[in-house]
C-alpha cells in the first residue's frame, strides 16, 4: 500500500511539470541515446568492463577480485573489440544480434532502436578495435546489408 501511495503522490505531485508514467520502451531509448549500457544486452558475462568502454567503473587499486588479472591483462595489451554506437544511414532498425560488417572485421548489434522525434535509427554494436568514429560499416537487417556510420555519444 506504501508502494502505490508514494506512485499516486508522485504522479499528482509533478502534473505542473508534465510527469507521466512510462515504460520500458522510453527507458531503452533515453538510454540507449547516451549510451548508457543494459545488462544483458551490451554487457554480460561475456563482456569485460574494458571492451564496453567502462573502465572507470574498475578500481585495480582495491585489491583483488574475480576476473582482475583477465582485466589487467586487457588493460595492458588492449582488446580485439570495443563497443562503439552506430548511425543507420539507410532504412530500418538494427536490433540486438543483428551483424554488423566493418572494414577490418564483422560485429554484433547489442542494443538499437528509432529515436523518436528524429527518427534516426541508432544503436550499440561490438566492433574490431581498429574501426575508428565516422568509419562505414553495413548492418544486415532483416537480410539485407544497409548502410551505416560509426558516430560518437551522445546521441543526438
Amino acid at each position: 500500500h506504501a508502494a502505490l501511495a508514494l506512485w499516486e503522490a508522485l504522479i499528482e505531485q509533478g502534473q505542473d511539470l508534465g510527469v507521466a508514467p512510462i515504460g520500458l520502451g522510453a527507458r531503452d531509448t533515453l538510454r540507449l541515446q547516451k549510451g548508457f549500457c543494459l545488462y544483458g544486452n551490451d554487457i554480460d558475462e561475456e563482456t569485460t568492463p574494458i571492451e564496453a568502454g567502462l573502465s572507470w567503473t574498475v578500481r585495480f587499486d582495491k585489491g583483488d577480485f574475480n576476473g582482475r588479472s583477465v582485466l589487467l591483462k586487457q588493460k595492458e595489451e588492449g582488446v580485439t573489440r570495443q563497443l562503439k554506437p552506430i548511425l543507420m544511414e539507410d532504412r530500418g532498425i538494427p536490433r540486438h544480434g543483428y551483424s554488423v560488417k566493418c572494414t577490418t572485421g564483422d560485429g554484433s548489434i547489442t542494443s538499437g532502436t528509432m529515436l523518436p522525434g528524429t527518427r534516426a535509427a541508432i544503436a550499440m554494436a561490438y566492433v574490431p578495435v581498429d574501426e575508428a568514429e565516422g568509419s562505414k560499416v553495413e548492418v544486415e537487417i532483416h537480410g539485407r546489408w544497409r548502410q551505416a556510420v560509426l558516430t560518437k555519444l551522445p546521441f543526438s
